[in-house]
C-alpha cells in the first residue's frame, strides 16, 4: 500500500475495560465485572470516542487516512455480546475508511467463550482471535488466577481453528510460580500440538500496583529461566515457528499486523477507557498548538504525539466530562530512545531510512556513540543502510535498550 505524503500505516486500538475477575499478575486498565456490563452505552461512548479523534488522522486535504487494523484488547472483550461486536466493528467503518481485508484482533478468555459467539464474532467481521490460555496445567491456572481449567483452554483453540478466520493466537506464560522446566517445556509441547498459526510466549514478570508485587510469588531462578527459553525456542523453530520479536512466534505469514505496526513506529488511535494512542503528523499542518510547534518537532518535520484517554469507565462514561485526558508531544531527545525501544523488538533488519521516516529526523541528529557503543558489546550490527539486532542483543535486550536513554 501505497502511503500519501509518506505518512505511517495507521492502527486502532479499542480498549474493552472489564474482567469477571483481576488476575493477580495484571497490570492492564482492568476492572472486575460487578452485574451486568453497561455494553450498550458503554460502545456508543467508545464510537463518540473515535468520533473526537477524527481531527488526529485528519489531512491538510481533509480526507481521513485509512485504518490498516483493528485490534480489539482488554480487559476480556469476549464478555461483549456479538450484537455489540457488530455495532462496535459498524460503527468504526461508518466514521472512517477501513482497508478491505484489515486484521481485526478479539482478545478472548476460554472461560467466557461459546461455540455460538465464537462464530457469530467472526461472522459480525473478526478476522483474528487470541486466545489466553497462560498455562495447561491446573496448578498453575490456580496460581495465576485465571477463570478457565485446561479443558475449556484446549476447547477454545480447537473452536478458534475451526472457524473460518484468517488466523488465531494462543497466548502462553512461562517461568510460572513453581515451575519447573519440564514443566515449561510441557505446557509448550501441549501448546504446539494444537497448531495455533501463532503463539505469544512469554515470561511472567511482576509489575507494580498488581497483586503478586504486594505479595511476590517464588519464582524460578535466572538459570532455570534462562533454559527454559532455551529449550522453548529450540522446540518451537523445530516446530515451524519463526520468532519475529521477543516473545512472538508465526507460522509464515500469521504475523500479527497490528503488533508490527505498532514495533515499527507505526501510528494507531486508542479509543475506550485508558487506551493509548500515538500520532504523528507533519509539523507544519495548521491547526497544532504554539506549543506543539515550538516543542518536540521544533528539530524534526513531524509531530509525534502520545495521546491518553480517561482510565476509570464511570470516568469516562461521564458525559460533563471529555474522553482525552491528556495529549503528550514526544521530544526530539525521546524520538531515538521511543524509536529503538520499538523497533529493536523485532528482529528484522531496520533500514535506517525507516529512523528518518518515522521520526522526521535526520540520521546526523542521531547519537553515534550510543550505536558504536552498541556494536561494540556485540549488541547490534551495522551497516552502511541498515542495524540489525545480534544473537547477544536479543538476549540483553534492555541492555541494548538503556543505550539509547
Amino acid at each position: 500500500m501505497t502511503l500519501p505524503n509518506n505518512e505511517q500505516s495507521l492502527g486502532l486500538y479499542v480498549h474493552i475495560p472489564w474482567c469477571v475477575q483481576k488476575c493477580p499478575y495484571c497490570d492492564f486498565n482492568s476492572h472486575n465485572l460487578k452485574g451486568g456490563m453497561p455494553e450498550s452505552e458503554y460502545v456508543s461512548h467508545v464510537l463518540d470516542d473515535l468520533s473526537a479523534d477524527l481531527d488526529l488522522v485528519r489531512r491538510s486535504d481533509g480526507s481521513l487516512r485509512e485504518v490498516s487494523t483493528i485490534f480489539i484488547g482488554g480487559g476480556t472483550p469476549s464478555l461483549l455480546s456479538v450484537d455489540a461486536m457488530a455495532r462496535l466493528l459498524q460503527g468504526i467503518k461508518q466514521r472512517m475508511p477501513v482497508k478491505i481485508g484489515a486484521e481485526i484482533t478479539m482478545e478472548a478468555n476460554p472461560g467466557t467463550v461459546e461455540a455460538d459467539k465464537f462464530v457469530g464474532f467472526a461472522e459480525a467481521g473478526i478476522t483474528r482471535i487470541s486466545v489466553g490460555v497462560q498455562s495447561f496445567n491446573q496448578k498453575q491456572l490456580s496460581a495465576l488466577g485465571r477463570i478457565h481449567d485446561s479443558q475449556q483452554a484446549v476447547s477454545a483453540i480447537e473452536l478458534a481453528s475451526s472457524l473460518n478466520i484468517r488466523s488465531f493466537n494462543l497466548d502462553l506464560m512461562h517461568g510460572l510460580p513453581g515451575q519447573s522446566i519440564d514443566d515449561a517445556m510441557e505446557d509448550l509441547e501441549q501448546a504446539i500440538a494444537l497448531n495455533p498459526p501463532h503463539l505469544s510466549w512469554y515470561q511472567l514478570t511482576i509489575e507494580p500496583n498488581t497483586s503478586f508485587h504486594s505479595k511476590p510469588p517464588t519464582l524460578p531462578d535466572d538459570d532455570v529461566l534462562w533454559e527454559i527459553q532455551e529449550q522453548g525456542h529450540a522446540m518451537l523453530a523445530k516446530a515451524g515457528y519463526l520468532q519475529y520479536e521477543i516473545s512472538a512466534y508465526s507460522k509464515p505469514g500469521h504475523q500479527c499486523q497490528h503488533n508490527l505496526n505498532y514495533w515499527r513506529f507505526g501510528d494507531y488511535l486508542g479509543i475506550g477507557c485508558g487506551a493509548h494512542g500515538k500520532i504523528s503528523r507533519p509539523s507544519e499542518v495548521s491547526g497544532l498548538s504554539e506549543v506543539s510547534r515550538l516543542s518536540a518537532s521544533a528539530k524534526s518535520s513531524l509531530t509525534i504525539q502520545r495521546t491518553v484517554k480517561v482510565k476509570h469507565p464511570k470516568g469516562f462514561m461521564d458525559l460533563t466530562k471529555p474522553y482525552l485526558d491528556k495529549i503528550i508531544d514526544v521530544e526530539h531527545d525521546d524520538l531515538a530512545f521511543e524509536f529503538f525501544m520499538n523497533r529493536f523488538r523485532i528482529f528484522e533488519v531496520c533500514q535506517k531510512s525507516e529512523f528518518q521516516r518515522c521520526t522526521g529526523t535526520e540520521l546526523s541528529e542521531l547519537n553515534k556513540q550510543h550505536i558504536e557503543k552498541a556494536v561494540a558489546m556485540g549488541l547490534l550490527n551495522e551497516s552502511p543502510d541498515a542495524w540489525q539486532v545480534t544473537d547477544l542483543g536479543k538476549r540483553y535486550l534492555n541492555s541494548l535498550l538503556d543505550l539509547f536513554v
